[in-house]
């Protein structure tokens, strides 16, 4: 039994309680067990607690397949990204450093590039990716989209973000503001960089005050 076409995977960064759940249900997975895939990361610690959990977006044309010299990065045909392949892997870290989600780990006790492959050896078989089935928040969800907008009537799901002049699509979706126009989500607005296009600017994503003048 595989996973319905119709479910996908979606994070909503705002709901995370930073309860690190996820983080240990991750350690579970039979492929990696005792290692979790899963990065919870804080927003900007100088202001805020709020934590947001990070997975591989799974992109539609994944950089670091690209950058990998030793073709040891697959993507399977419903379009999940997977690990690196132990036999070809050759611990260059190239993934790590060309990811512009910074999501590969280099795990450099097996010298071996890991990430989270959405619980391949569970959704392939019908399965719920584990972090979904143990977010008491809501923040990681599996589903289909008309489950999360019934859900999310303030949020809707975006899967297309913006890095300088390239325009990324993937396979995992990003809950934003629904009372925003989104065309895609600029990640260089997230550095506080200037935004590029016709950007969101998401709150969960970055401080975006007006800076303080002086009389």
């Amino acid at each position: 039994m595989s996973v319905p076409a119709n479910h996908e995977f979606f994070i909503d960064p705002g709901r995370c309680i930073g309860c690190q759940a996820c983080v240990h249900a991750c350690s579970e997975c039979d492929t990696h067990r005792g290692h979790s895939m899963i990065h919870l990361e804080y927003i900007d610690r100088g202001l805020t607690t709020q934590t947001t959990p990070v997975v591989c977006m799974h992109c539609d044309s994944p950089t670091c397949a690209e950058v990998c010299p030793a073709d040891a990065i697959k993507r399977t045909a419903d379009g999940v990204v997977q690990t690196a392949r132990k036999p070809r892997c050759i611990a260059c870290n190239n993934c790590v450093l060309a990811c512009p989600f910074g999501v590969p780990k280099m795990m450099s006790q097996f010298e071996l590039m890991m990430k989270c492959d959405m619980c391949y050896d569970r959704t392939s078989t019908g399965k719920k990716p584990m972090c979904a089935t143990v977010c008491p928040s809501g923040a990681l969800y599996f589903g289909t989209r008309e489950e999360i907008e019934a859900l999310r009537t303030s949020a809707v799901p975006t899967n297309r973000f913006r890095f300088g002049g390239q325009v990324i699509h993937t396979k995992v979706n990003m809950m934003v503001p629904a009372n925003r126009s989104v065309e895609y989500v600029d990640v260089a607005s997230a550095l506080n960089e200037a935004p590029t296009g016709q950007d969101i600017e998401l709150n969960i994503l970055t401080d975006r005050r007006p800076a303080a003048t002086t009389t």
